[in-house]
């Protein structure tokens, strides 16, 4: 077998620059744990981004797969259309938020989850004006990357924007913006700059992602329901990374005791195979013309197989239950760290069920952006054995995504790293200076 530096003097020749890797080249992997081409054990706490919510290689996801492959591995729905595609969508139906005829259709990835909700809405209200907000992320096509409100690296370099997009404010309790002022901010854009009778949809992440792992209160969500339904916009909730019991729900909006008109899903649906869905309004799914909307690949047997024995993971092992033990734990931990004298640089910790983020800065008074410290946490936390992503518009944020079937001795295990990486990164920082 290569060795790992064997493979990053391939991947710097073979692979475009602008894909960005990590310096784990993996060999195999099992539930919460991940070893690579060198023999290396790590525990992973990024779960290939949220996608590996029921962890790698759950025996009941190879299993469907398995028996899957055995009958058919693609015939594209719209050529020959199969019952997995239809119990998927009956079951999604079910299970997303709202007492009202619904409809699902699938795809393959976040971003065309989100591009395909956009089209709906456009679609079933004539209008075209999107409006989205900052620190958003929601994918790096065309479409997505307009959404997006994080502009490196997501729209850097990328010219022009599609039009009628627009950003609001999004709520961040840590650096002062409070839900009165966000929708202040969207009631100016109405005033000033859109329309509201020209908007198609709102789109939010419940639980931002990309963006630092913000929490939108649910009173905020509560107010942009009411907005929605006051001007005949489509609410779009961006379930994507929050979903599919992440946060303690099997949908993060579930916590602000509202229905979106759209849920768009992904990652963790099908456990590490792609696919994603769009389900919502039943009047609003059937908008888009006959052949307006799917793909070649969408709904691709395998993953539709392998999304059906994540939704029966989640409820027979009740890993919505477990995502709030698993984030207590993790919460408890990281708020004692920051309590103790010394770990000033840790301004914020939070979260909702095992969605966990804490945020670093050079003092906690002006709660100035640590990037570098950021990554130094990160890299030593890899040296030590276990996997970790920055995230926030400002790089100085890290986020933990375990399995939610990481046994808690391995939670602890990789929490005992997070406070050794923490100290030893910032003892460094201090020795620096």
């Amino acid at each position: 077998m290569p060795t790992a530096q064997d493979l990053k003097s391939r991947r710097a020749s073979a692979v475009a620059n602008g894909v960005a890797t990590r310096g784990i080249y993996a060999a195999r992997a099992e539930n919460a744990e991940l070893w690579d081409v060198d023999g290396k054990r790590y525990i992973d706490f990024a779960a290939g981004i949220a996608v590996n919510n029921t962890g790698h290689r759950h025996p009941r996801l190879m299993e469907a797969v398995a028996e899957q492959a055995q009958a058919f591995t693609h015939t594209c729905f719209h050529v020959a259309p199969y019952e997995g595609y239809l119990r998927l969508a009956e079951r999604l139906n079910a299970a997303t938020p709202g007492d009202f005829d619904k409809k699902s259709m699938l795809v393959t990835t976040g971003a065309e989850a989100v591009e395909n909700a956009v089209k709906m809405a456009r679609a079933h209200t004539g209008r075209s004006g999107v409006i989205a907000f900052s620190g958003a992320f929601h994918g790096r096509t065309l479409m997505g990357m307009a959404l997006c409100g994080k502009v490196a690296p997501y729209k850097k370099a990328f010219g022009a924007m599609p039009p009628e997009v627009c950003h609001a404010t999004f709520p961040n309790a840590y650096h002062g913006v409070t839900p009165q002022q966000s929708l202040a901010q969207l009631d100016q854009l109405f005033r000033s700059t859109i329309d509201p009778d020209r908007v198609a949809a709102i789109i939010i992440e419940p639980v931002q992602g990309e963006g630092g792992f913000n929490i939108a209160p649910p009173d905020f969500l509560r107010a942009l329901r009411r907005i929605c339904d006051d001007h005949g916009i489509v609410l779009i909730a961006d379930e994507v990374q929050a979903g599919m019991a992440r946060t303690g729900k099997l949908f993060a909006f579930e916590h602000a005791g509202v229905a979106a008109d759209l849920v768009t899903m992904a990652k963790g649906l099908a456990g590490g195979f792609p696919l994603s869905a769009v389900t919502g309004r039943a009047d609003i799914v059937d908008a888009a013309p006959v052949g307006g909307i799917g793909g070649t690949y969408a709904g691709n047997p395998l993953a539709v197989a392998a999304a059906n024995a994540v939704l029966d993971v989640i409820a027979d092992e009740n890993l919505c239950a477990r995502a709030d033990e698993i984030g207590d734990r993790i919460t408890a931990r990281l708020t004692a760290l920051a309590d103790r004298q010394g770990m000033e640089p840790i301004g914020d910790v939070r979260g909702l069920g095992a969605m966990i983020a804490f945020e670093l800065v050079t003092d906690r008074d002006s709660r100035a952006p640590d990037a570098a410290l950021t990554q130094a946490i990160v890299a030593e936390a890899e040296q030590r054995g276990l996997i970790l992503l920055p995230c926030g518009t400002r790089g100085n944020v890290i986020r933990l995504l375990p399995p939610l079937t990481t046994p808690m001795d391995q939670v602890d295990e990789a929490l005992d790293i997070i406070e050794a990486s923490v100290e030893a990164a910032i003892a460094r920082t201090a020795q620096a200076a």
